[in-house]
């Protein structure tokens, strides 16, 4: 499945149904009088969050989307059916934005099974029979029912993670996913292998929680150097940050500043979070250079540096009992029901 993190669709609630214009018609009856019933209300446009989603791929084969309208009313009294509510389902962690130059925020669906109602569907109009008065005994007057709503929408992933992984290209961010989690993420020695964000599930001392492994960054990232920064997003909801540093790397307190100015120059709160430093592949040196290497970075980040090697698993559970502690108490759940619910082929409305 490609992954995809931001969609435009045009959505439209239902109009009310028109009201009718009958009379009582029936033998022996002299005055029947006005019997129109009343129209049906439209749908709404209701977004609902689901789990077992991670991309809005769905939207960009089906753009438009719009709730059935009411149907009229009838002779007898008799009110028209409503129309049916449209429920858009989409990822956890999903905001709908406007579409202006601001990209105004207005949803943002946070946890499973968060339904709001986006667009009201209009009332039905009134039937002749609601008209009816003392001195208006036989009107023939009857609402058309209230229109429509619609909208031009932005759809805006952030995928919900505990931790994030940052670094450079290459830093062994993929490599250390796969080690603790069953993402199968890309590895390859170039720059770039990872295109896309990856999710993957840790169990560490029983306890699990989700990392999220993002593209690489580069100089210049937030003027759309590299890959870009468009990704850094999915980790504005995470606790903590795992910083890798690539051992191998000319100058590692460099690699280290290159990243966090970029983290500084997105915003979002990114360098204000916990980060977690680790010196990664030290599988290829020697004790002595790995110390004089983890001291040179300790001083740029100030912060304690983990010797790390994920090809290796050297560090690892050092690193996981770090991220649980940093992460607290409170690490999300993944429940082993809830991995095989969704055997139903998914469709977004």
């Amino acid at each position: 499945m490609h992954f995809l993190d931001q969609a435009k669709i045009f959505v439209r609630s239902g109009a009310g149904g028109p009201g009718a214009v009958s009379f009582r018609r029936e033998k022996f009856i002299e005055y029947g009088g006005p019997d129109g019933g009343n129209g049906g209300k439209g749908g709404d446009v209701i977004f609902e969050a689901v789990a077992g989603l991670n991309t809005l791929i769905d939207f960009r084969y089906t753009q438009h989307f719009r709730a059935p309208r009411g149907q009229g009313g009838s002779g007898s009294n008799r009110t028209g059916g409503g129309g049916d509510d449209l429920v858009i389902k989409v990822p956890i962690g999903t905001q709908i934005l406007a579409d202006d130059d601001e990209r105004t925020l207005l949803l943002d669906l946070t946890k499973q099974g968060e339904r709001v109602v986006f667009l009201r569907g209009g009332d039905g109009g009134r039937g002749n029979a609601s008209y009816k008065t003392s001195t208006n005994r036989a009107p023939r007057q009857h609402g058309t029912g209230w229109p429509y709503e619609e909208a031009w929408v932005w759809l805006r992933l952030k995928l919900l993670a505990d931790a994030g992984l940052v670094g450079l290209p290459n830093a062994g961010k993929s490599t250390f996913i796969n080690a603790v989690t069953n993402a199968q993420a890309k590895v390859g020695a170039y720059a770039f292998t990872t295109t896309r964000p990856q999710l993957g599930v840790v169990r560490h001392k029983q306890r699990e929680f989700v990392v999220a492994d993002i593209p690489g960054l580069i100089e210049g990232a937030a003027e759309g150097a590299g890959i870009g920064d468009r990704f850094l997003g999915h980790i504005e909801r995470c606790r903590v940050l795992l910083h890798l540093v690539d051992a191998n790397d000319e100058d590692v307190a460099e690699s280290y500043r290159i990243v966090r100015d970029e983290l500084e120059n997105y915003g979002a709160g990114l360098t204000d979070k916990k980060v977690i430093v680790a010196l990664n592949k030290i599988d290829t040196l020697d004790d002595e250079l790995i110390a004089a290497l983890s001291a040179e970075l300790e001083e740029a980040s100030g912060a304690e540096v983990i010797p790390l090697s994920g090809a290796a698993g050297t560090g690892v559970d050092w690193v996981l009992d770090k991220l649980l502690e940093a992460i607290g108490p409170e690490a999300s759940k993944v429940s082993d029901d809830d991995e095989g619910e969704d055997t139903i082929e998914w469709s977004p409305v």
